[in-house]
């Protein structure tokens, strides 16, 4: 046997009022059910917390130093059920999710902004990493959501698509195919190329296709933040001036904040699905289950 909240609300309510009658009428109680659950706390305690008599209750020593702690605790439990209570009803919480920094920087806030409207209580954390630390936080727990392209490996996750981004090639407006409306693989083929590092499904992608056309691509440089490679294109060197990089539609706006051109690439293997991770096998609050409401609908 154990003492109960009921058991605690008990004894605070008669130490205030000092009688069983009183104390059993705010209650709700009969009289004989309130000293019963009286008698079961200090029996689990060993010893008496009120002295009775038949005009009142008067508080024990003991009584008189339990009295505090009984009320903390009721306290305590009171403010953790209006805690629980208000994180499902998303009056406030906390959410952290993880996204690729494209999608961070185009897409999540406008997301997050919506999401705000109706539920400013909760707080939200955003760990701005690449694709495979997004996968690996959402696997790890480090994040609830992630948002990606669609992974090559969908073991322990659950992949809901939000829209459809195909590559794009970028270049500096100077480069002698910076004028088209549209490029193909094999035009590309004759020029520097700046590109993410081995390892990266970006990477990954855009080599598959390379191979299928029989051509291996003249790598400048490599990079971990397709950001980094507009850096690279605006910082390349003379010899290098021709060089371009192939990264999502997502980057078309970073892109042209650094004075580089966007151009349509015609590979439709290079349209990927864009959309929101979560750990399969890992149950996710009410705040996560709620923002994939609003993306879904």
């Amino acid at each position: 046997m154990s003492v109960s909240y009921k058991n605690l609300l008990a004894f605070v309510t008669v130490a205030q009022y000092s009688t069983f009658a009183e104390a059993a009428e705010r209650l709700y109680l009969s009289q004989p059910a309130l000293s019963t659950s009286i008698k079961n706390m200090e029996s689990v305690l060993g010893g008496q917390l009120l002295s009775r008599s038949t005009r009142k209750v008067e508080l024990t020593p003991e009584g008189q130093a339990f009295l505090p702690i009984a009320k903390r605790l009721i306290g305590d439990w009171e403010n953790a059920i209006a805690d629980v209570k208000a994180q499902f009803s998303l009056q406030h919480g906390h959410l952290v999710v993880a996204a690729m920094p494209s999608f961070a920087e185009s897409i999540l806030p406008k997301l997050l902004n919506r999401y705000h409207q109706y539920h400013p209580g909760v707080r939200i954390r955003v760990l701005d990493v690449v694709m495979e630390e997004v996968i690996k936080s959402v696997l790890e727990g480090r994040a609830e959501l992630g948002f990606v392209f669609e992974p090559e490996n969908l073991t322990n996750l659950d992949f809901q698509p939000i829209m459809q981004d195909s590559f794009i090639v970028v270049m500096k407006p100077s480069h002698p195919l910076a004028n088209l409306k549209s490029l193909t693989m094999e035009q590309l083929i004759d020029y520097p190329m700046v590109s993410m590092n081995k390892g990266s499904s970006v990477r990954y992608w855009i080599d598959k296709v390379f191979e299928s056309l029989g051509f291996e691509p003249k790598i400048l440089v490599e990079a971990y933040q397709l950001g980094t490679l507009g850096q690279l294109l605006n910082f390349a060197t003379q010899d290098s001036e021709h060089a371009f990089a192939i990264v999502p539609q997502l980057c078309l706006s970073q892109m042209q904040r650094k004075s580089l051109v966007g151009i349509k690439l015609n590979e439709a293997s290079l349209s990927k699905a864009v959309g929101v991770i979560s750990a399969s096998r890992k149950p996710i609050s009410a705040a996560a289950t709620n923002m994939l409401k609003y993306m879904m609908g």
